[in-house]
């Protein structure tokens, strides 16, 4: 299978595999794909299926840091693909299902509300080529505190607070599990938090993120606390 790498323009700085949620395809993350990568990482989109996933490692540039980032179902693949391979630097989770959500979706409008308020995204859902409509509606195993107490690498949590399919403060409380974890919350965020409102500030976050984890001891470069800052 050939992969589809998505190639900066300068000198990568890593490597970032993205795993599509429920019924999702490749469309649904060209933007943000296009994102990370201007800020000079090298990035290949996947569908949720653990061949696909494997076979995207596989071929991830060996002397670069990878980084796996899920999305909805495939939050819950990323973490359990950096479980169980030593060669994942860090995961990004965005949209962590951790409830069945079983009867929340009747429709094509209430699935677009669920999913996000960005009327760009809405439109790249609705062609014909994104995505399986009613998808959110199917059953997907959700993440555990066993699940999560496995990844020993860095994570960061991404959740929308108006997420009504997966609660936030559920999601909240059960990274504490995670033994390096980083939870942002979105303000007014909904599921598809990497392709919301407030993308341009969740793929800030990330790529904030994937610089740590190329300098793992150097501290954040941004200080959000000024006076703690200060008086250090």
């Amino acid at each position: 299978m050939e992969i589809d790498w998505l190639k900066p323009e300068a000198t990568a700085r890593g490597s970032v595999i993205v795993i599509g949620g429920r019924g999702e395809r490749a469309d649904v993350y060209r933007r943000f794909a296009r994102r990370i990568a201007f800020d000079g990482y090298r990035v290949a989109v996947v569908e949720n299926d653990s061949a696909a996933v494997v076979r995207v490692i596989a071929d991830a540039q060996p002397d670069l840091p990878l980084t796996v980032i899920g999305s909805d179902s495939g939050a819950l693949e990323a973490l359990t693909v950096a479980s169980a391979n030593p060669v994942v630097a860090g995961v990004v989770v965005a949209g962590l299902l951790v409830a069945d959500a079983e009867g929340l979706v009747h429709d094509w409008d209430g699935e677009l509300d669920i999913r996000s308020a960005c009327p760009v995204h809405r439109g790249v859902l609705s062609t014909a080529d994104a995505l399986e409509p009613g998808s959110l509606g199917q059953k997907s195993p959700v993440a555990t505190a066993e699940t999560l107490g496995l990844v020993d690498v860095p994570v960061l949590v991404l959740h929308g607070e108006a997420d009504v399919l997966s609660p936030a403060l559920d999601v909240v409380g059960l990274s504490s599990s995670l033994c390096d974890a980083r939870v942002v919350l979105v303000r007014d965020g909904r599921h598809d938090i990497l392709n919301d409102v407030s993308h341009r500030s969740v793929a800030a976050e990330i790529v904030q993120f994937l610089e740590r984890l190329r300098l793992p001891d150097a501290p954040d470069i941004i200080l959000r606390d000024q006076a703690r800052a200060l008086a250090q």
